[in-house]
This record gives structure tokens, sequence and C-alpha cells, in this order.
């Protein structure tokens, strides 16, 4: 329980890599966002806390969590980006196996390689505009979410995994070094089984960080039914 209330702390202080997004007082989206705040903070399994409350709106809970989690991106992309440069991460990877290629359909129509830091500054650019566009993503409940919203969110959240795909196999050390792997390991869980619960990113894309995953993501009933497995075979 005191690792996620640090973890809420340690995300609601520090530098961003680019200005956070804020939800009005007084809408839903700033009343759903506290509602998801209050659980991470009361340390509840957070399996539990990605599920839709009783009554609420998909779409509005996916928005709400689409944007925090671009912020929490941003925060930790910022803890590292000084470290991250054309030099030493000419490309944007995860690995020897894994490369991405930027394209946003509109400025950069072609998938193009570009070094890590460049991708990234591109696709936090890219997000903030979906984000602060009210059509996409409205603000008042009189207007309606796009049919293209669900199909969206899964793109600006399979791009978003690439940058801790990123931080993971690249910049860890650095995440270590200033003894945020805890905050960061809880934010990855928390993302991690939201887009699992709601099926918002293919699984082929989750293939580089698969491994740290499947131990990172057992909880304590796997735990337990792994160790009961291990005590009937012994």
């Amino acid at each position: 329980m005191a690792a996620l209330g640090g973890f809420v702390e340690f995300f609601q202080k520090g530098k961003t890599f680019r200005p956070k997004k804020k939800f009005e007082p007084g809408t839903l989206k700033h009343s759903l966002h506290k509602q998801a705040q209050a659980s991470l903070s009361s340390g509840i399994n957070l399996r539990s806390v990605v599920k839709l409350p009783p009554g609420e709106d998909m779409n509005d809970w996916i928005a709400v969590h689409v944007v925090d989690f671009f912020n929490r991106i941003n925060l930790i992309y910022g803890t590292v980006c000084e470290y991250c440069t054309e030099t030493t991460c000419p490309t944007m990877s995860g690995g020897p196996k894994f490369e991405y290629l930027w394209a946003d359909g509109v400025k950069v129509k072609k998938p193009t390689p570009l070094p890590a830091t460049q991708y990234i500054s591109h696709l936090m650019d890219w997000v903030e505009a979906q984000i602060n566009d009210e059509h996409i993503f409205p603000v008042t409940v009189d207007v309606p979410f796009p049919k293209t919203f669900i199909p969206l969110c899964k793109k600006i959240l399979t791009r978003l995994f690439r940058v801790f795909v990123h931080v993971y196999i690249h910049h860890f050390d650095r995440i270590v070094a200033i003894c945020a792997e805890a905050h960061v390991n809880t934010c990855y869980k928390h993302f991690y089984y939201f887009i699992t619960e709601f099926d918002l990113v293919p699984q082929k894309e989750l293939e580089p960080l698969k491994e740290m995953t499947s131990k990172m993501c057992l909880d304590e009933a796997e735990l337990y039914t792994d160790s009961r497995k291990l005590q009937q075979s012994s």
C-alpha cells in the first residue's frame, strides 16, 4: 500500500516531458479521474482498479485513462530524456529485434526510421493534439464520442507502450539510479492491466516486454496457485 501511495505522489509532482493535460473541475471526466486516483491511493489490487465502475460509460473511462497514462509516461520519459540522444539511441527500438518507424498519416505519411528522441517527441505531439481535440475527446456529456474513438485510443496506447519498451530496455539503469523503479513498475502494471482488460493493444506489440511482464504481473493469487502446485508435485 505504501508503494502505491508513493507512486501516486511521484506522479503528481516532478517534471514532465510535456505539460500535463488536466480535466476541468466539475466535469464528468474530472470526477472519473479523481475516482481512479482515489482507487490507486487506497492500495486496491491493480487488476481491480482498471475495471469499468458500475454505471459508467466505457468511452469516458477509457478517455480518462488515456490522458492519465499520457501524463505519466511523459513524466517517466522526462526522467531519462537527457540520456536519450541521437547518439545513444539512433533508432526508436526495443532491443535488437524491435524497431519502430514513425508515421502520422498527415505530416509523415511513409513509415520513417527516426532516433528515439525524435520519435517520442513526434509521438507526444501527436497524442497531445488528439486528446486536446474536443471533437475526439469531448469534455462535456452533450458531445458524443466519434465512431473512430476506440480505434484511435488503441493506436495511442499501442504507441505509448513503445515508450515503456524503449525506457525499460535502453534506459532502466537511469530509472534505478534515481530510485524510481518501483514507481515505474507500478505505472507499467497499471497500464498493462488496463490495456489487457479492454483489449486495447495487439498481443504482438507486447512481445518485447513479454518475459518481464509475466514475472512482474504475477499477482498474489497466481503466486499462491503456483506455490500450491509446487507443494503438490513435491
